[in-house]
């Protein structure tokens, strides 16, 4: 079983603040780190780091080889990953005091991918396997449905939101990641975390629906029963592609056969270690820290 990450790969400039910029204020920041991100890249380390066989496919700049290297070197295969002469994505990350961040996107080549490549990378897999998608690139509809009709399964992490994801095939897809604000909004607008699952689970009632909380655990929902998982407790530092983690950990110990309690485990393991450490793709551990730190925790 193979997996295709099709998403966003992003330069990052995390500046380290007291507090989030204000309207008319300008503000200097106390350190200044340039990394490889992206949620699509994120994602790919994160199951590849997991042992997952992975791919990714997607569109970078010159500007942005280093993504391909970083990639690389993780195991993820990037064949399906295309190189242009012009700007790659861009993410300026604030991180303030709190450990918390904002982010602004300049999406570059992330929104230039063409229907022919996706044809290209989809060729290459089959009933069985898995793509996982973000909203950091354009075409997302074509790519479920082109998954869909090779009877490939679909995570979608709908991040960031826009209007654009209630217009996508939502019934076509496996699996569907949220946070408390995307699941507002796919929940027509309801908050609480009862009131998002039980929507959710009446429009996507075949799904396997993960609802993450931060600091307050995560939930999973499929087949009419539901799993929680409490976080681990671990210092924050940065919580930048705390998620990212989550999702390709918890796909990896699906993928592997994990029953839903142990894959929530796995990957609040691996977000916990995560956020504990700076950085985003980077940051993300090994397979063997995050099974040896289960094993300390639990014994």
């Amino acid at each position: 079983m193979k997996v295709l990450s099709y998403g966003s790969l992003n330069i990052d400039m995390v500046f380290s603040v007291p507090h989030f910029v204000e309207g008319g204020e300008t503000l200097s920041s106390t350190s200044l780190m340039k990394s490889a991100g992206g949620k699509g890249a994120n994602q790919a380390s994160a199951l590849a780091k997991a042992g997952v066989k992975t791919f990714h496919g997607g569109k970078v700049g010159q500007d942005g080889l280093f993504l391909i290297d970083k990639l690389n070197s993780y195991g993820v295969d990037t064949s399906f990953t295309v190189v242009t002469d012009n700007p790659s994505g861009q993410a300026i990350i604030q991180l303030n005091d709190e450990k918390q961040n904002a982010i602004v996107l300049f999406p570059g080549e992330n929104r230039n991918i063409l229907e022919s490549e996706i044809d290209d990378a989809i060729s290459h897999f089959d009933s069985g396997d898995w793509l996982v998608l973000q909203n950091e690139i354009n075409s997302i509809g074509y790519l479920i449905d082109k998954a869909y009709e090779r009877g490939i399964k679909v995570c979608f992490n709908p991040a960031p939101f826009d209007s654009s994801v209630l217009s996508l095939p939502l019934n076509k897809i496996t699996m569907i990641v949220v946070n408390e604000i995307e699941g507002e909004m796919l929940a027509d607008g309801k908050s609480s975390e009862d009131e998002i699952l039980s929507t959710l689970e009446t429009k996507f009632p075949n799904q396997e629906i993960l609802l993450t909380l931060g600091s307050k655990g995560a939930f999973c929902s499929y087949c009419k029963e539901r799993h929680y998982q409490a976080i681990y407790d671990f210092p924050v530092v940065d919580t930048t592609a705390a998620g990212d983690t989550f999702i390709g950990y918890y796909l990896a110990s699906r993928i592997e056969g994990a029953a839903i309690e142990d894959a929530l485990k796995l990957a609040t393991m691996a977000s916990s270690i995560a956020v504990s450490r700076k950085g985003a793709m980077d940051k993300i551990p090994l397979r063997e820290e995050v099974d040896g730190m289960m094993k300390s925790c639990f014994r």
